[in-house]
């Protein structure tokens, strides 16, 4: 998960680059979210991850 609109860590130098490093890994981008996604964005970035848990 990261947010497309990160400044404080850019998502090219280490968002895709990370998903790259993990085996069979999915990278979910968020257009327009910033680096407090998690904070921001709560309702969106926990329903995900409720799905990702419940799948």
């Amino acid at each position: 998960m990261h947010g497309e609109d990160d400044q404080i860590v850019p998502i090219d130098i280490t968002g895709r680059r990370a998903a790259k490093l993990v085996q069979n890994g999915t990278l979910i981008t968020y257009p327009g979210f910033p680096h407090g996604m998690p904070t921001t964005e709560a309702e969106t970035i926990n329903k995900d991850i409720l799905a990702f848990i419940e799948a």
